[in-house]
């Protein structure tokens, strides 16, 4: 695409070493909205600072809401910051679109605290009037694994009250072999962080988190994945399309040109195809 190595000499910038080591993107612009631009309203859903989502409405009638869950191996030092590009163009596009942040590892969450805020943060749709239309998840990285884990969530007796399910999941380069993961010591440990233990000291958290051991789901689910990621290698997507066919599941392997960061540049060749994903539903 034209434009695009300045786009990503930015992201690359504002992101540090400390941040592309982890595999997230952001940009130094991503709180600012374009002029002109529908504004977007805060919602809080808790007590806690990083308890709270960022609605935006598109001008005109909306295509559905789409809502985006940032990575960063679900670790305090990343934020709802790295959503916010891709809200504003998914807002641009017709969307509706939810950023949402929660409490993440070094800041109270972790399993059960940071599902139990992607569940509430959902929810909220349903008290904006948002929640009987089409909804889709879209997670990047660790997103990936919340955005897959929100539609199987109402199967899980803590969260079986819950009253809104997607209706479609896109997960963008997602940790969704959590086992695998943490074999392969995908951000340094960071799965048995979230997951407060082995899976021998907390079977309830690894039972209810990991989406390969939560196929199959009863929407269809993309996984969108670079060939080139060394972050979250592509075979975590691809054990999980396998595992949910082999159970029933519509799951969909796309399979993207550059590496983890492309992900999550509204610039890249890697977004526009999921944006044709989103264009499909």
């Amino acid at each position: 695409m034209s434009g695009r190595p300045g786009r990503r000499a930015l992201l690359a910038s504002a992101l540090g070493a400390p941040l592309l080591a982890a595999g997230c993107s952001s940009s130094p612009d991503a709180g600012d909205a374009s002029p002109g631009a529908p504004a977007a309203e805060r919602i809080p859903y808790g007590p806690h600072p990083a308890q709270f989502v960022e609605l935006t409405r598109p001008v005109g009638d909306s295509r559905g809401v789409v809502v985006v869950l940032h990575g960063g191996f679900w670790l305090a030092e990343y934020d709802v910051s790295l959503a916010r590009p891709l809200a504003a163009d998914l807002v641009r596009r017709g969307w509706t679109a939810l950023a949402v942040e929660y409490r993440r590892v070094g800041d109270g969450g972790g399993v059960p605290a940071t599902l139990d805020d992607v569940s509430a943060a959902l929810d909220l749709l349903a008290d904006r009037g948002l929640g009987d239309r089409r909804v889709v998840t879209l997670g990047h990285s660790a997103g990936g694994q919340l955005a897959v884990w929100a539609a199987a969530r109402t199967r899980l007796d803590r969260w079986r009250a819950a009253r809104v399910v997607p209706t479609h999941v896109v997960s963008q380069a997602g940790v969704l072999d959590l086992r695998t993961a943490d074999a392969e010591d995908l951000g340094g440990g960071a799965v048995p962080g979230f997951l407060g233990g082995s899976p021998q000291e907390r079977p309830d958290a690894w039972a209810w988190a990991d989406p390969t051991a939560l196929v199959p789901l009863d929407v269809p689910v993309w996984c969108v994945h670079g060939a080139d990621d060394g972050t979250v290698p592509i075979a975590q997507s691809q054990a999980y399309v396998a595992a949910a066919r082999a159970a029933g599941g519509e799951a969909t392997l796309v399979e993207v040109p550059g590496d983890h960061l492309d992900q999550v540049d509204v610039g890249s060749d890697a977004w526009a195809r999921t944006v044709e994903v989103l264009d499909a539903l």
